[in-house]
């Protein structure tokens, strides 16, 4: 089968379109003969290095595809069946087949495309949990969300709408302003022209948000203190412009009792019971017109370099996929 390699960190360039063997699905697991790949910003994160993995790797940690073999002694999954998945702690999925542990599988409405699957599964499923368990929103509520037209943030802006809450949301550029506006954001802000913290303030007469959903990290963490009322929560979930070592608590104290967290999607799915769970609101959601995605761009697997430069530049919004 066809997959990509990464034999040593550097740019895109190191991303080789070559030959492997068809993995067996072990007593665990299943083979997935992949149809639709999503392209995250972990995976530009581990083919430079900044997510330290064992060299080679096959990157990818994210895929919709169909049941291809399953192994010895799995229940519940049959050849044929439509299916997606995440598997940050595996990788792999940048190739024709991969073989996955069947606990991680969720099934596909009929309805369900692969590649919207495989557009909104991990982001939507981060949106979910930071929406409904990290700081469950209500109608009342004012939002301030970073990065506001990327997969996440796209997303977030959706399903905050979807339960009341006023939201801002900060981008880089008109065209991005528009599209989280259309998708319902209340106010946008171009951070490269203006001061976030002091259009929150005014936004809000000066009171500030309930919760600041940052996932651009040491750039605005700092700025996305001043803009939380008191015992706001600030929520860190990413780190694209760099990892955030030190929060000083005294600060949190002396900016008003605020709350600080770092969650990570893996604790918010560690049983199959709450994967399927979040699983059916978003694919839910989705179906019913609640809540879309965009997919910015799709690429041939043979093409996975191309798609990471566009993933590096930061100027595309909602999502890219590879299709092998």
């Amino acid at each position: 089968m066809k997959a990509i390699v990464v034999r040593e960190h550097g740019g895109p360039e190191v991303l080789q379109f070559v030959d492997v063997p068809v993995p067996d699905p072990a007593a665990d697991q299943v083979r997935v003969c992949i149809k639709a790949i999503g392209v995250n910003r972990r995976d530009a994160f581990v083919r430079a290095g900044i997510y330290p993995r064992a060299l080679p790797l096959t990157p990818g940690i994210e895929a919709s595809g169909v049941v291809d073999a399953v192994g010895a002694g799995v229940a519940g999954w049959a050849e044929g069946d439509r299916v997606v998945y995440y598997v940050p702690d595996v990788l792999g999925a940048y190739a024709e087949y991969q073989a996955v542990a069947a606990h991680r599988l969720v099934r596909l409405p009929q309805a369900l495309s692969f590649q919207d699957a495989a557009a909104i599964f991990d982001h939507g499923l981060t949106a979910h949990y930071l929406s409904t368990s990290t700081f469950p929103l209500r109608k009342g509520h004012r939002v301030l969300i970073h990065a506001a037209a990327g997969g996440v943030g796209s997303l977030l802006v959706q399903m905050a709408k979807r339960a009341g809450a006023t939201v801002y949301g900060t981008v880089s550029t008109s065209e991005k302003s528009l599209l989280i506006k259309q998708i319902g954001s209340d106010e946008s802000i171009l951070y490269r022209d203006a001061d976030f913290v002091d259009a929150v303030k005014k936004f809000t007469g000066g009171e500030g948000v309930d919760v600041v959903y940052d996932s651009v990290g040491i750039d605005t963490i700092q700025g996305s203190m001043r803009c939380l009322k008191p015992r706001g929560t600030l929520v860190l979930y990413g780190q694209s412009s760099g990892e955030v070592t030190a929060i000083n608590p005294a600060a949190l104290a002396d900016a008003g009792s605020l709350f600080f967290t770092r969650p990570h999607l893996a604790h918010h799915i560690n049983t199959p019971e709450a994967l399927r769970a979040r699983s059916e609101d978003i694919f839910s959601w989705f179906l019913n017109g609640e809540i879309s995605v965009t997919i910015n761009q799709v690429y041939s697997l043979a093409n996975a370099a191309d798609a990471h430069r566009r993933l590096d530049d930061r100027s595309c919004f909602g999502k890219i996929l590879l299709i092998p």
